[in-house]
């Protein structure tokens, strides 16, 4: 019987069955002793005798030490049978067992948390975030045709997988190695060069199991995901753009080249149908946070996806909206907190989908303000005025990542977040 094979030689664990099963007895002996039963008739006798002559007329010392005795066998057996076990299944994780334990765990009993975006902003909060709960689901932007994502997507006809590889990484707990592997871009090689090998990895899995999104599910499994990524949408859609002298362009790599300021942003079909279980876990949500990322081409595309900002008004979560550190050349020049906000309501009906705005504080330090200067970026102005006016609670904070990028903070973001909505249940 399949039962049987736990104890079949090379399992390494009868000899902790034995303790256990050693330990039982020692317990029930204890016992006995204590209530001098007849239990173990003439043992109990030989028991107590030996116990007389240690312990003199404190027998029930004597059933306390064998109860002691007993209770730490079946400690020792438990212990190194679940250690086999994981061991086996998971190696990396035995020498800090009890703390993976309890880790994960709590992160299970974390706050329900959807995040929405797409690009390296929505990889930096979940890298955060995921310190506080396992309970997060991210709704990833589908419209990229840049890069190797937009290679993929025009020869094999598939969604582009490179925000979705990137925010799996960022939510997987596995080893360094494992997240450098699927992070890994060719730089030589006819037809690789400029491929990430996760993009290829997506690819091939899409081609076997015959679906995009059971593809996710599977690169999840082996990045040991922590939580759902979801794309808003399973249909091809790209983005169009109209600009301010009123040209048009289609092609989310090509809107930010033009230089010109942008008056609205589309989809190209216009209505589009949602994945069911981003609707779902909107509805279930504690917390949802939009951004930081492109504001026309990675969070305000999730918007356009039918049903996505109904679903958003509706919900009785915590509603955020991380804003950038920086404006974006071609994309955000020179529009202020207050403009961003204004940009997302416009395209979301003038309908107000989030509470609070979660705005950086930090300065840059001289180096990176030179450095962005001549990029033709700068600070995004805080006009906390024009945010309340809007009918949304600013919240200021120093988010700012201590490196030569000026980039938010995974930890003191997610930090924020986690503080808003303690603050707020």
């Amino acid at each position: 019987m399949e039962h049987l094979k736990w104890l079949m030689p090379g399992m390494k664990i009868k000899r902790w069955i034995a303790l256990i099963v050693l330990g039982v007895l020692l317990f029930g002996l204890g016992i006995t002793i204590i209530l001098n039963t007849k239990f173990l008739s003439a043992l109990e006798k030989n028991i107590l005798a030996l116990a007389s002559d240690i312990f003199s007329d404190k027998h029930w010392l004597f059933g306390i030490v064998i109860i002691g005795l007993g209770i730490y066998c079946i400690y020792i057996g438990m212990k190194y049978i679940i250690r086999s076990i994981v061991e086996t299944l998971s190696p990396t994780e035995v020498d800090d067992l009890v703390n993976t334990i309890y880790r994960k765990r709590s992160l299970q009993k974390g706050p329900h948390i959807v995040v929405i975006g797409g690009g390296t902003g929505l990889s930096t909060l979940l890298r955060g975030l995921k310190l506080y709960s396992s309970n997060i689901t991210a709704i990833v932007t589908v419209a990229d045709d840049g890069g190797s994502s937009g290679k993929i997507r025009d020869e094999l006809g598939i969604l582009p997988p490179g925000d979705i590889r990137n925010t799996l990484v960022a939510l997987a707990d596995t080893e360094p190695l494992m997240e450098r592997l699927f992070q890994y871009r060719f730089s030589w090689g006819e037809g690789l060069s400029g491929h990430s090998f996760g993009n290829l990895f997506i690819a091939a899995m899409t081609d076997i199991t015959g679906d995009f999104e059971t593809a996710i599910r599977e690169f999840g499994k082996v990045l040991a995901v922590g939580g759902m990524v979801l794309p808003s949408t399973l249909e091809t859609v790209r983005l169009k753009a109209v600009y301010a002298d009123g040209s048009e362009i289609i092609g989310e790599s090509k809107i930010p080249k033009v230089g010109k300021s942008i008056e609205a942003i589309s989809l190209v079909p216009q209505y589009i149908e949602p994945l069911p279980e981003a609707l779902k876990a909107i509805a279930s949500a504690d917390l949802i946070v939009l951004g930081p990322g492109s504001l026309y081409t990675s969070i305000i595309p999730n918007l356009l996806v039918n049903k996505i900002s109904e679903a958003l008004v509706n919900s009785q979560a915590l509603k955020v909206y991380v804003c950038n550190v920086m404006t974006q050349p071609g994309e955000t020049d020179n529009m202020s907190a207050g403009d961003h906000i204004r940009a997302i309501f416009k395209h979301t009906g003038q309908r107000k989908i989030f509470d609070y705005v979660l705005l950086n504080n930090a300065r840059l330090t001289a180096s990176q303000a030179r450095k962005y200067s001549a990029q033709n970026s700068c600070p995004i102005k805080l006009d906390l005025e024009q945010v309340k006016q809007l009918g949304v609670i600013p919240v200021c904070a120093p988010l700012l990542d201590q490196s030569a990028l000026v980039r938010h903070d995974s930890a003191g973001l997610a930090r924020e977040l986690i503080k808003l909505i303690l603050k707020t249940w």
